[in-house]
């Protein structure tokens, strides 16, 4: 009998990291591990992801456009889009006040001696200054908000704006609303035929997940091992402690209070996506497996959890806004920076302003922390410190970006079925 892809998706998991972690504490330097890693598990790793993310902006196009669509009326579209936008600014706030409660109760910072300091700094400080001169070139606050709007969709699918793309489909999608001709009606049967082929592109490429799993964790582990993690212990604990308690804490009790889910069964039946957002740490590129589990195993309707998932996607990262608090404070706290309580608002603020605008990528928050640092007087060079294990916490962070998505799309159509009983005759 053949084995579930959740759980072959897990037995990888866990031979790559078991595998991983042996052969890093064998032989750490060997050539031979090092060749495998370059020459064998990073591409298998890369090709997966890269196959996921090449189906991503037909998938959003297409299900955002549907979702939008089939919503009936621009009315119910509006309602919806403002309860997806009051339950993520509001979850995304209680995740930042988690963490940085924790930050404060356990000051993680006051551990780190000068000696781990200057040996992490050298070691990543080359890669901290590329992210750093990256930040210091992007673009304003008003031009990221004009760049919403692309000049040209195309471009933006391109360059994989996610944000511009996303603005591109729900206008599509809300033309396609409120245009009733046989034309359009042909269109979207078009569209609907580009969901249906992504989909199924899809389901073939999930089939390798097991493997990639395996090679990806084997690639981080190998090179790795737990010597970045040990030096960083309090830190790394501190950030796993914050990403626990709003996984199975606040996410339980919004499930159940609003979602009407209980949230064993919840977590049940959203694990292959948890796991492949832990392996692929890239909330864009586990978009077309969460919607594929709020179809087949949440039975949310389509045109909700379309919606709700590609918005989600970008626009609603609890555990990125959890780690940006995290991480600011943390650095502050090992460069002797005393945060004031105004201070510590504003990164509250910007970090759940951070959350909603940060790429769904891999690593795609470091440059908002070092932004951040430098508006609070802290080194924004200093994110080298953290550089050795934010791979690590980018997958767990990831996770419950995912995980927070699905958790949304439960609620809303949740409230969708209230209000649609509450109209009901």
């Amino acid at each position: 009998m053949a084995r579930a892809l959740h759980t072959r998706m897990a037995m990888g998991f866990i031979g790559g990291w078991v595998l991983g972690i042996t052969a890093h504490a064998i032989a750490p330097d060997s050539e031979l591990v090092a060749g495998i890693v370059k020459y064998l598990a990073q591409p298998i790793g890369h090709i997966f992801i890269a196959l996921l993310q090449m189906l991503v902006i037909p998938l959003l196009f297409s299900a955002l456009v549907l979702g939008i669509s089939g919503l009936g009326d621009t009315k119910r579209l509006g309602k919806m889009g403002l309860r997806t936008l009051v339950y993520t600014v509001v979850v995304s706030a209680i995740a930042v006040v988690i963490g940085l409660v924790l930050v404060n109760v356990f000051e993680p910072g006051a551990g780190i001696d000068d000696e781990t300091r200057i040996r992490l700094t050298e070691k990543f400080g080359a890669k901290a200054h590329s992210i750093v001169s990256d930040q210091q070139q992007g673009k304003s606050p008003l031009d990221l908000l004009l760049a919403i709007v692309p000049r040209n969709p195309i471009d933006a699918m391109a360059r994989g704006d996610m944000l511009a793309v996303m603005f591109f489909s729900l206008f599509v999608g809300i033309g396609l609303l409120r245009t009733q001709t046989s034309a359009a009606r042909r269109f979207e049967e078009a569209v609907q035929g580009l969901y249906d082929v992504s989909m199924r592109l899809i389901g073939m490429v999930i089939q390798m997940a097991p493997i990639a799993v395996f090679a990806l964790l084997f690639a981080m582990t190998a090179m790795f091992g737990w010597e970045l993690i040990g030096s960083l212990a309090r830190y790394v604990g501190v950030v796993l402690l914050a990403l626990a308690i709003h996984q199975f804490g606040v996410y339980s009790l919004a499930v159940r209070l609003f979602g009407g889910k209980r949230p064993l069964e919840f977590f049940r039946e959203i694990q292959e996506a948890m796991l492949t957002a832990f392996s692929t740490a890239s909330s864009n590129a586990t978009l077309p497996t969460a919607i594929r589990v709020a179809d087949e195993r949440l039975k949310l309707p389509p045109e909700v959890s379309r919606f709700v998932l590609t918005i989600g996607s970008t626009a609603n990262q609890n555990g990125t806004a959890l780690f940006e608090g995290v991480t600011v404070l943390f650095l502050a706290q090992v460069y002797g920076v005393d945060l004031s309580m105004t201070q510590q608002v504003t990164v509250l603020l910007v970090c759940i302003l951070g959350g909603i605008g940060t790429a769904g990528v891999p690593a795609g928050s470091l440059p908002v922390v070092a932004m951040i640092l430098g508006m609070v007087g802290v080194p924004p060079e200093s994110i080298a410190l953290i550089l050795g294990v934010d791979r690590f916490l980018d997958m767990c962070r990831t996770t419950l970006n995912v995980t927070g998505d699905l958790a949304a799309a439960v609620v809303v159509a949740h409230g969708e079925r209230d209000e649609a009983g509450a109209i009901a005759p």
